[in-house]
């Protein structure tokens, strides 16, 4: 028959006993663990059975079951313990106190006193401050304060829901490790990786496989890197891009500010602008959401998308920003080259204007289109539909074509408007102080060498070739066999010849050469 002992409170092994296991151990065993005996477990219960059918000499308690180890309270319904080998179940209402933090609840409890783990299952919550876990099954190394599932478990901190399929707590330094199908859900965003280390105490989380960050403003991914849920501050890495509604981001290291929309990105940068067909290549970049702004430096490369027909821009610097009417515009700053197939141009700054489609070059600008150089103080490209329209030159405005080695023809003025029609200029109108110095030619070649000066004028173009001049106010004009040409009338003045600094293709536009 089982015996029953009321109301016991049970040390299971008597202070001497204990002393001279302790001295035996120390004398003949290296330790256990680190280097001292497991401490054994000890209970209280209002009821105790004692059958030796039990088996390991378990031991039945029930009501009011309380058992202490190492700092650590279990309470349950009832348990089975085995005193022999310092283990127990715990049935019904467990819960596990350690500390003023940990609280470990379920519904069955095994523990081994011996290595301090306790395997809680079934409607499991584990609540650590501010951080409360629910799962099925839970293993807890109680000497470690380390929290092991392998089963789905949802976890709650703050503002911040978690789940994940497998999962480490480490309560010591509040750290999680997600791993498997890890969903963070904030009332701004939800995040979904594959691997997440989570930091309670600060708030942080640390991506360690592919993972998405989806909010109502923008879309971000990363392969590596963190997330300040606390601030939304957040710095990514690997494969790691921010989408939002107009525009791509994408960096070998991304930082990014969600609440001022403030963004950073540090090599191989790229910004995709869908809305314009543009995109802005560098090594770093600065982003402003708000504003719609974005700062290039370090190889910093512009290009327009127009089918096969790109427009390239290479800078030291370039701006995108929205003018006062909401306008993109795009600005290049020192040493500025660009290209495209029927137009190549250089100067020191340049603005690109989407209210007007208006290329405005500025401080010692060069254009080539086609066989012509183009050079003044300042020199506006008028596009429409991504093609040359119109070119205007203002002060000192100078237009070259070379006939061969020796032979330019050459168009100088105040102002010029040159008129462009499928990729050529057909038209070129010249206001103030006009001169040129042309080549006309026969069938048998060159004629001779045309002088002529007029305060305004008008040329006619075909094929790239002068075809007619038209001279209005005071014209004076000189036809010179060409043995007899004086050379001081060859040159205008200001003549110069720059096709060394002409850009062949998109990747010459990162060759500087200056200008004499």
């Amino acid at each position: 028959m089982p015996v029953q002992i009321k109301n016991i409170n049970c040390q299971l092994f008597s202070s001497e006993y204990r002393v001279f296991v302790i001295l035996i151990f120390l004398l003949f065993t290296s330790g256990y663990g680190n280097g001292q005996e497991p401490k054994k477990v000890n209970f209280t219960s209002s009821t105790m059975e004692v059958d030796k059918s039990l088996g390991n000499g378990a031991k039945r308690l029930l009501d009011n079951v309380v058992f202490e180890h190492e700092g650590a309270k279990m309470y349950c319904d009832s348990a089975y313990f085995y005193s022999e080998i310092n283990t127990l179940d715990a049935f019904s209402n467990v819960y596990i106190n350690q500390g003023d933090t940990l609280h470990l609840y379920g519904d069955f409890l095994n523990y081994n006193g011996n290595t301090r783990l306790a395997k809680m299952k079934r409607n499991v919550k584990l609540i650590n401050k501010e951080t409360t876990l629910l799962t099925d099954t839970l293993d807890f190394d109680l000497r470690e304060n380390i929290g092991y599932y392998t089963h789905k478990a949802n976890i709650t901190n703050e503002d911040n829901h978690l789940t994940s399929e497998k999962g480490y707590y480490y309560t010591k330094t509040d750290i999680f490790f997600f791993k498997d199908d890890v969903i963070v859900t904030n009332p701004d965003y939800k995040i979904y990786s594959d691997t997440l280390k989570f930091n309670t105490e600060t708030n942080i989380a640390y991506f360690f496989g592919p993972t998405e960050i989806i909010s109502d403003s923008n879309y971000i991914y990363c392969e590596s890197g963190w997330y300040n849920t606390d601030t939304d501050i957040s710095e990514l890495k690997k494969n790691a891009y921010i989408k939002n509604s107009g525009q791509e981001v994408f960096g070998d290291i991304l930082y990014y500010e969600r609440n001022t929309g403030f963004g950073r990105a540090t090599n191989n940068v790229k910004i995709i602008d869908s809305e314009e067909d543009i995109i802005l290549t560098g090594q770093y970049a600065e982003t402003y959401e708000e504003t719609e702004e974005s700062i290039l430096t370090g190889n910093a490369l512009f290009i327009q998308i127009n089918g096969g027909d790109s427009i390239f821009v290479h800078s030291d610097t370039l701006r995108s920003e929205l003018d006062t009417a909401g306008n993109k515009l795009i600005r290049a700053y020192y040493k500025v080259k660009l290209f495209k197939s029927d137009m190549q141009g250089k100067c020191d700054s340049m603005a690109y204007s989407f209210q007007d489609s208006v290329i405005r070059l500025f401080h010692l600008p060069v254009l080539w289109s086609e066989n012509h150089q183009l050079t003044a103080e300042y020199i506006e490209v008028k596009t429409r539909d991504n093609e040359v329209e119109q070119l205007y030159l203002q002060n000192s405005a100078f237009i070259v074509n070379q006939y061969d080695t020796s032979k330019y023809n050459q168009i100088k003025g105040k102002t010029m408007t040159c008129y462009v029609r499928d990729g050529q200029m057909y038209k070129v109108e010249v206001v103030g102080n006009g001169e040129t110095v042309y080549y006309p030619v026969d069938e048998e070649g060159v004629i001779g060498v045309n002088i002529a000066r007029s305060t305004d004028l008008n040329i006619y173009m075909n094929d790239g070739k002068v075809d007619k001049i038209y001279f209005y106010k005071n014209p004076d004009a000189t036809l010179y066999p060409l043995d007899m040409a004086p050379e001081n009338v060859l040159f205008l003045k200001g003549f110069i010849w720059l096709e060394k600094n002409r850009p062949k293709n998109k990747n010459d536009v990162f060759v500087w050469q200056e200008q004499n």
